[in-house]
């Protein structure tokens, strides 16, 4: 896993985050990091490029983010390097490094981005990525916490150490999985 906060402005209004070790990239996550929205009115078109030495870059719409969608999870696995469509970054010089791909976000209005349309082979995840990330964080803490469990029998007095039964905190991450499935923003009141 890569997170990639820095990015390269190549416009006012575009975007370039570089993507190394890309043969290994199945998915791209891009998020907001909720630090500053976009302009009213406004999203981001996410475009990929895979690298190659021997042109200049082609890009990949692969989707969008918005305000009201600040997060989306891309499949690049199926995507053909050399294929793209029309794109905003003209002939900037990408990155002639063999395996640093790149991913573009060009700020548009909102009308643009519902007219665009993406690459078929860019599937966009329809988990959004924080319902993705809690079911991922709580599952390791659940494993994480499980691989000390001992059976009362094994368990030695330590008056300084408190027990937590397994089945409370099972308990605790089905309840918080169902609250999650039932209203992912349940946390939030």
């Amino acid at each position: 896993m890569f997170v990639q906060t820095d990015p390269q402005q190549v416009a006012s209004d575009k975007f370039v985050f570089s993507l190394p070790d890309c043969e290994n990239v199945n998915h791209v996550v891009v998020f907001m990091l909720g630090t500053m929205p976009f302009p009213t009115g406004t999203g981001g078109a996410v475009y990929f490029s895979f690298p190659d030495p021997n042109t200049s870059p082609v890009w990949q719409l692969l989707g969008f983010i918005t305000n009201d969608k600040p997060s989306a999870i891309f499949k690049i696995s199926g995507l053909k390097a050399g294929v793209g469509g029309e794109h905003p970054f003209g002939m900037m010089s990408a990155s002639h490094m063999p395996s640093v791909a790149q991913v573009g976000v060009s700020i548009e209005s909102l009308e643009q981005l519902a007219q665009q349309t993406p690459v078929s082979s860019a599937s966009v995840s329809t988990v959004d990525s924080f319902t993705q990330f809690t079911q991922k964080m709580l599952q390791s803490l659940y494993n994480f916490s499980s691989s000390f469990a001992v059976s009362q029998a094994q368990m030695t007095p330590n008056p300084s150490e408190m027990f937590i039964p397994a089945s409370s905190l099972r308990r605790w991450y089905e309840n918080f999985e169902r609250r999650m499935t039932q209203n992912p923003n349940f946390w939030k009141t």
